[in-house]
């Protein structure tokens, strides 16, 4: 499955006084469909962090076309882009109810060894996976 789609209702915690989302706040949409993408193909990001790897973001980029309001549901598509020996890719589309492209964004994550703090290659697991999509 290289494109994994969820819904999430905007919280008013997550806008400003003007009910428009706080720009912010798109990193963690981005998150949330980063780790559910994964949990999707068998991946538990928990499960890899607990065998001493973890992904930290090395590069974020969001593009904002329409702001996000408050109670709003959202759409957001995590799309698997590519991945190199210690590198994951993912791009990001979020849309409103009425299907109009709000934002889009882009991800690239390394793969780390917990002990050493050093990139590591991903292990077999993980491009076992990766594989199959």
């Amino acid at each position: 499955m290289k494109i994994y789609e969820f819904n999430v209702r905007v919280r008013y915690s997550e806008t400003d006084q003007m009910g428009v989302v706080y720009h912010g706040n798109y990193a963690q949409y981005f998150e949330m469909g980063r780790v559910e993408w994964l949990r999707n193909i068998g991946i538990s990001y928990k499960w890899m962090e607990e065998n001493g790897v973890m992904l930290p973001v090395v590069s974020l980029t969001t593009n904002f076309k329409k702001p996000a309001r408050y109670d709003d549901l959202l759409t957001v598509k995590t799309i698997f882009k590519s991945q190199t020996s210690a590198k994951i890719e993912f791009d990001y589309e979020i849309y409103n109810e009425q299907n109009e492209l709000l934002t889009i964004g882009n991800s690239i994550l390394v793969f780390v060894n917990m002990k050493t703090g050093r990139p590591m290659a991903a292990p077999d697991y993980v491009k076992t996976k990766l594989l199959r999509i």
